[in-house]
C-alpha cells in the first residue's frame, strides 16, 4: 500500500488517504469525537468512557488503520494468527480509550487552548499547504473531501492541543541521571554466551512403550479429541464465463463505458527520458579522490555547456556500464524509482536542458533530459484491444452470474440439479465429503460455499457464489453428522498421539533429570542423555535481543535469567520449554561493558532514549490511573481477526 501511495501521492486524494493512515498513529483524535456524534443510538458506539460515547466508525477505522500498518511490515508473514496474537482489536480500541479519558482529563484540570493556537496547529498540517505555505482553499477541499465541517475540525484539535498540553505537563520535570546512563549502558553492551542441553520429544518415541489397553484408556480419557467433524458433500453446477465468451457481442457504446468505469487501469504516472554521464565516486574515497572526479565532472559539464555532444563524451567518460555504451540513455522512469537528488533534477529540468552537477552515493552525475510524458489516462484508441477483452471477459461474467441466477430461480423449489445441468448444457459435478473450512474436491478452500452449505436444509438449492472467477449452484448430496468414532477406525491416530504425549512427559523428565545433575556440580558434558543431544551453544547476546536466543530459540524467561548468571552460579534455574523442546542451561562466556566506550555523544543518545521511556511511563502510568477511576463499557466483539 505504501508503494502505491508513493507512486500515486501526485493526487490530491491519495494524499488525502496517505494523511488519515499516518494521522491515525501521530496522536490525531479527531475520529474519536468529530463529525458531531453518532446518531445511530447505543448499538453505532465501540466503546463508553465516562459517559462519552467512542463511534463504531471510529473504532473501526483505527482498526483499519493499524492493520494495514501492521500489513505493510509484515507483508506475507503477517497472518490471522499473528492479529490475533497482536490483539489488534483490543490494540485498536484501547488507543481511542486513552485519548478519550486523557482529553477528560484535561478539561477537568481546566487546561486551555486559545484560537490563535489552534490556527497556527492547522496551518502546520502539510496537507493544508502549498508550496511551504497554508492555504485556507486547499484546508477546505480536503475537509469537503473527507466531508468534515471545518469547525468540527478545529474543534476536534482544539482538543488534541489540549492533550498534548496535558501530556508535557505530566512529563515536566523528568530528568536522567548520570548513574541511570551508565546503568543502561553496562546492561546494553554486557553480553553473554550460554552452553545447553535441547531434549526434543521426537528422539524418544522409541522408548515408548504401546499397550493396547493404554491406548484404549488413552482414547477412552480424550474422546473429544478424536471427534469428527459434521461432514458434507455436494452436488454442483459450475458456471464458467469462457464458456459464454464467444457469445458476446459488443458495441461502441459498451467499449465506452467500460473505458470510463475503468480509468484508473488506464493511468500514466508522469515521466522522463534521460540520458546522464556518472562520475562514479566510491562511498568511502578519501577527499582527495572526491576532489579529482569533481572537477573531472566540471570539466565535462563546462564542455557540453559550450555545445560539446552529449552521447559522444557520455560514451568517453561516463562509468555506469548499463547506459554509456548508449550515450548515457537510461530510458523513461516515473518518480520513486530513481536516487532522490537525481529523480528531483531530471523531474525538474525542461526537455534538451542539462543539469548542473548532481550528486547522489553513486557520484557526480550530469543529466539531459530528453522526453517528458505527462501524467494523464491514455486515450480509448491507444487501449482498444486491451478494452474489448477486458470487457468482454466483464460481459461474460455477468452472463455466467445470469444463467446461475436464472437456474436458481427456476429450480429453488424442486433442487433438480439434473433438470438446470440439462438447461444449460452443463454436466453434474460431485465433492468429497470436506469439514467447514476445509477444502472441497474440485473447488478449493471457499468459506463462502462451505458457510452456505452447512446453513443449508436438505433438498434445497443454495444462492449462487461466486468464487475465483466462477460460479457456482449446489445442493447437499449427503451430511454427515459431527460424532466420535470407534476406537479402531482412529487407532493409528489415537497411538500417534499416545506416542507424542508420553514423548512429552520422557523429554521433560529426562531434563529435570539433567537439571538435577548439573545443581548438585556434574558437568554438562557429562551429563547422560539420550542419542541425538549433543551439547550446543549460543552466540554471545546482549539484552537488546529480547526474548530471542540466537542459536536457541525464544524464551523470555532464560533469556532474563541468563544475565544473572556467574562463574560462582552458572546453572539456569529451571527447565525451560523452547519451541516444543526442554532445554537446560549454563553460562559459557559473559562479556562486561567497556565503560571506556561510553563517551558523551553515546551519553547523549542514552539520555534521549531513557528520557523518552521515563516520559512515556509518566504517561502510562497516568492512563492507568484514570482507568482506576473510570467507567468503560466496552461494546464490540474484541476477539478474532477481520
Amino acid at each position: 500500500m505504501l508503494d502505491l501511495i508513493r507512486k500515486k501521492q501526485k493526487t490530491l486524494i491519495v494524499k488525502v488517504v496517505f494523511w488519515v493512515i499516518i494521522a491515525a498513529f501521530v496522536g490525531t483524535i479527531f475520529l474519536v469525537w468529530g463529525r458531531g456524534g453518532d446518531q445511530a443510538g447505543e448499538r453505532s458506539a465501540a466503546a463508553v468512557v465516562n459517559g462519552e460515547r467512542i463511534s463504531y466508525n471510529a473504532y473501526q477505522s483505527s482498526y483499519d488503520n493499524l492493520y494495514r500498518l501492521y500489513q505493510n511490515i509484515y507483508q506475507e508473514q503477517f497472518t490471522p494468527a499473528m492479529e490475533r496474537q497482536l490483539g489488534l482489536k483490543e490494540q485498536a480500541l484501547q488507543m481511542l480509550i486513552e485519548q478519550v479519558l486523557l482529553a477528560q482529563e484535561a478539561e477537568r484540570q481546566g487546561i486551555t487552548v486559545s484560537q490563535e493556537e489552534v490556527v497556527e496547529a492547522i496551518a502546520q498540517v502539510p496537507e493544508f499547504q502549498e508550496n511551504g505555505t497554508f492555504s485556507k482553499q486547499r484546508y477546505l477541499s480536503v475537509l469537503n473531501y473527507q466531508r468534515i465541517d471545518p469547525e468540527e475540525f478545529e474543534a476536534a484539535k482544539r482538543r488534541e492541543l489540549r492533550i498534548e498540553k496535558l501530556r508535557a505537563q505530566l512529563q515536566e520535570g523528568i530528568t536522567v541521571g548520570s548513574e541511570e546512563i551508565e546503568e543502561e549502558f553496562r546492561q546494553r553492551n554486557e553480553k553473554v554466551s550460554l552452553r545447553f542441553l535441547r531434549f526434543a520429544p521426537a528422539l524418544f518415541e522409541g522408548k515408548v512403550d504401546v499397550d493396547k489397553g493404554d491406548l484404549r484408556a488413552f482414547f477412552d480419557k480424550n474422546k473429544e479429541t478424536f471427534r469428527l467433524p459434521e461432514r458434507l458433500s455436494l452436488e454442483y453446477l459450475q458456471f464458467e464465463p469462457a464458456r459464454y465468451e464467444d457469445e458476446i457481442v459488443l458495441n461502441e457504446e459498451d467499449l465506452n463505458s467500460y473505458y470510463q468505469d475503468n480509468l484508473d487501469k488506464f493511468d500514466v504516472d508522469e515521466q522522463v527520458r534521460a540520458s546522464h554521464i556518472l562520475i562514479k565516486v566510491d562511498e568511502d574515497a578519501d577527499e582527495q579522490t572526491r576532489k579529482k572526479k569533481k572537477a573531472l565532472a566540471e570539466e565535462i559539464l563546462t564542455r557540453l555547456r559550450d555545445g560539446a555532444d552529449f552521447s559522444e563524451l557520455a560514451r568517453q567518460f561516463s562509468e555506469d556500464p548499463g547506459s554509456a555504451a548508449s550515450g548515457g540513455d537510461i530510458g523513461l522512469f516515473a518518480r520513486g524509482t530513481m536516487a532522490g537528488p537525481f529523480e528531483e533534477a531530471a523531474f525538474n529540468l525542461p526537455v534538451d536542458e542539462i543539469s548542473d552537477l548532481v550528486e547522489t552515493r553513486f557520484g557526480y552525475h550530469i543529466i539531459k533530459v530528453t522526453e517528458r510524458v505527462e501524467a494523464g489516462v491514455k486515450p480509448l484508441s491507444e487501449v482498444a484491444d486491451e478494452v474489448e477483452t477486458a470487457a468482454k471477459k466483464e460481459k461474460a461474467i455477468e452472463m455466467a452470474r445470469d444463467r446461475a441466477w436464472t437456474a436458481y430461480s427456476k429450480y429453488k423449489d424442486t433442487a433438480d440439479l439434473e433438470a438446470a445441468a440439462e438447461n444449460n448444457n452443463l454436466g453434474v459435478k460431485e465433492t468429497g465429503f470436506f469439514p467447514s473450512g476445509g477444502v472441497i474436491d474440485g473447488i478449493g478452500r471457499s468459506e463462502e460455499i462451505a458457510r452456505a452449505a452447512f446453513d443449508l436444509d436438505e433438498n434445497s438449492l443454495a444462492k449462487p457464489v461466486d468464487y475465483e472467477g466462477d460460479i457456482y449452484l449446489f445442493t447437499i448430496k449427503e451430511r454427515e453428522a459431527s460424532h466420535i468414532p470407534d476406537f479402531e477406525e482412529v487407532k493409528a491416530e489415537v497411538e500417534a498421539a499416545y506416542r507424542a504425549e508420553q514423548s512429552q512427559k520422557l523429554a521433560a523428565q529426562a531434563a529435570r533429570e539433567a537439571l538435577s545433575a548439573l545443581k548438585a556440580g556434574k558437568g554438562i558434558h557429562n551429563i547422560d542423555r539420550v542419542e541425538g543431544t549433543e551439547v550446543e551453544k549460543t552466540e554471545m547476546f546482549n539484552r537488546d535481543n529480547g526474548a530471542f536466543i540466537p542459536g536457541l530459540g525464544t524464551s523470555k524467561q532464560l533469556a532474563q535469567e541468563a544475565f544473572a548468571l556467574t562463574e560462582e552460579n552458572p546453572v539456569a534455574p529451571e527447565v525451560y520449554e523452547v519451541g516444543g523442546n526442554y532445554v537446560v542451561a549454563t553460562l559459557k562466556d559473559r562479556q562486561v561493558a567497556d565503560m571506556e566506550e561510553l563517551d558523551e555523544t553515546r551519553r547523549q543518545r542514552i539520555r534521549e532514549t531513557l528520557l523518552a521511556e521515563k516520559k512515556e511511563e509518566a504517561l502510562t502510568e497516568e492512563i492507568e490511573e484514570l482507568r482506576k477511576d473510570a467507567e468503560i463499557e466496552i461494546l464490540v466483539t474484541l476477539n478474532g481477526g477481520r
